[in-house]
């Protein structure tokens, strides 16, 4: 499910939102489906990894080891 940036013709607001496909949303200002999809910006480059890595400690703390190899499941 990809997230999409669209701004809503009828109130002019600017948003975000995770679609299914074919899945019509609607604005959460307004409510209105007449939307222009945006091109949305790439995330930036090096800035991944350190979110992995702190997602990964923090899960690690809690106890949520299911999704990493058997060296990150230290304790």
């Amino acid at each position: 499910m990809p997230i999409f940036d669209y701004r809503c013709k009828a109130c002019d607001k600017t948003f975000e939102m995770l679609v299914l496909s074919g899945e019509t949303p609607a604005c959460p200002a307004c409510g209105s489906t007449e939307l222009e999809k945006l091109i949305s910006l790439p995330a930036p480059q090096g800035k991944s990894g350190k979110i992995i890595a702190n997602a990964r400690a923090q899960a690690a703390k809690e106890g949520h080891f299911s999704n990493y190899d058997a060296s990150e499941r230290k304790g």
